[in-house]
């Protein structure tokens, strides 16, 4: 059939449009090996977004074994050549993307992956790891001096990563500024309980084996997932105010126990819930196991993990971090003062709504606590450096930064922040800067002195 001549000069012109958005198109390249925090420089990684996990990982106690597959749905944000993920000694033995195999190649935990085609900018992806090994813990000076990461235990495994371990148990953007949703699958011998992030899905017996699912519909940072496995016992219900709580304890701890972890878990919740907003989880709790080597708790998402029963002030200031720090994560983790400080300054309300101590005489006890020439005050707390970035300042200054200012805009003002806070970045990221601009709105007032003094400089400050 020939054409007419209209319709010659419509295809001209549609081939010519074809070959200018062709032309247009960005010509595809690799991601980044990491997300340019200056603390971590190749943790998390660019190119793309991380939206959902799906976990599934069997782990053998007796031989420290872990095999896994780790299925990422992410969301390009360039058109991209290859890409990397994080993954910390683990063997991978296939990567896929989008079901077709795809290329790999590794530089000690960064993994360069390169797909089949080209993923453009835009356009939602699925990268399936399998994998496995045995995970070890990570040491060092970051986390007072301790271990950290994926940490065996007699009856199992006690998982606790903050700052930068959720690499060395599943393939991530392993950094904050990244949160996405998750499906963890954990099996483990019949016998043990699993315990992890969210909602419990399901468990069953199979073949010597118990499988359990676990869900996170709310968005949540790599660091803060776990998959504890061990002999515990578990208490179920509701706080007062109506929110599912689950508290799974090691029997080991349980004799001689002075704390009732549900009792104050269940308190604490609903109180923070009044103070900073409404829970922003599904589900609070607890995980408390037999961890001795591990000197630390950590505010796992919806369940804090504590390495032996902690006391009440602890677990006030691990549910605080639910809003801050969890909920509100951190952009960059020079910011830790962000989840720290606020954690710190809850332990003080909480003391002042027991009535045993107003915050204003905390402030006073840390601030008296320690001389000038002590090393305490040479850490400027909105960037303390990597390797102090847990040290005490960022605590305890943080925490006088906050109620500084309290007493300055007054508590009107410092209550509504608060919870205006949580509200305005919930599920999301925050740093430092936006703080102070929400604090200066919200009570009208000009504050760079005030933050200048408590958290920028270093130096014992006069009151």
């Amino acid at each position: 059939m020939a054409l007419s001549r209209s319709a010659r000069l419509g295809a001209l012109a549609t081939a010519a449009a074809s070959f200018l958005v062709i032309a247009a198109s960005p010509a595809p390249t690799h991601g980044a090996p990491g997300i340019g925090d200056s603390y971590f420089p190749r943790l998390g990684n660019g190119g793309f977004d991380a939206r959902h996990y799906d976990l599934d990982v069997a782990y053998a106690p007796g031989t420290g074994r872990l095999d896994g597959r780790t299925t990422l749905t992410a969301r390009a944000t360039r058109t991209l050549s290859s890409f990397d993920l994080d993954l910390q000694q683990l063997e991978i033995a296939r990567i896929e993307v989008d079901g077709h195999p795809a290329e790999f190649t590794r530089d000690g935990g960064e993994i360069t992956v390169t797909p089949r085609h080209s993923l453009r900018a835009g356009e939602d992806f699925r990268v399936t790891v399998t994998y496995g090994g045995v995970p070890e813990s990570l040491g060092g000076p970051i986390v007072f001096g301790s271990r950290y990461g994926w940490m065996k235990t007699d009856d199992g495994v006690f998982v606790a990563c903050e700052p930068n371990a959720a690499s060395t148990w599943f393939p991530s953007s392993d950094h904050p500024s990244d949160k996405a949703t998750y499906d963890i699958r954990i099996k483990a011998p019949e016998g043990l309980t699993a315990v992890s992030n969210g909602r419990l899905v399901s468990t069953y017996d199979r073949g010597g084996s118990t499988y359990t699912h676990w869900r996170e519909s709310r968005p949540m940072a790599t660091y803060l997932a776990t998959a504890t496995i061990g002999k515990f016992d578990v208490r179920t219900g509701r706080t007062p105010g109506g929110i599912p709580v689950y508290v799974a304890v090691d029997p080991v701890l349980k004799n001689g126990n002075s704390v009732d972890v549900y009792a104050v878990t269940s308190a604490v919740t609903d109180y923070w819930s009044r103070v900073f907003g409404p829970y922003p989880f599904e589900e609070t709790g607890a995980i408390v196991d037999d961890m001795p080597e591990a000197g630390f708790s950590l505010e796992v998402q919806s369940k804090p993990a504590y390495s032996a029963v902690r006391s009440e002030t602890t677990i006030v200031h691990e549910l605080a971090h639910q809003w801050f720090g969890d909920s509100v994560s951190v952009a960059r983790w020079k910011d830790i003062w962000l989840n720290e400080g606020f954690a710190t300054y809850a332990q003080w309300l909480w003391a002042e709504h027991q009535g045993t101590r107003t915050a204003h005489d905390s402030f006073l006890a840390a601030y008296n606590a320690r001389p000038a020439d002590s090393a305490f005050w040479q850490i400027e707390v909105a960037d303390p450096q990597r390797d102090t970035m847990f040290a005490s300042a960022v605590y305890q200054r943080g925490a006088m930064a906050l109620q500084a200012l309290r007493e300055r805009i007054g508590d009107p003002a410092f209550f509504r922040l608060l919870p205006a806070w949580t509200a305005l970045h919930r599920y999301g990221n925050a740093d430092t800067a936006g703080f102070v601009r929400l604090a200066e709105r919200i009570s009208g007032r000009q504050l760079d002195d005030l933050f200048g003094t408590w958290l920028f400089t270093t130096g014992k400050p006069a009151l």
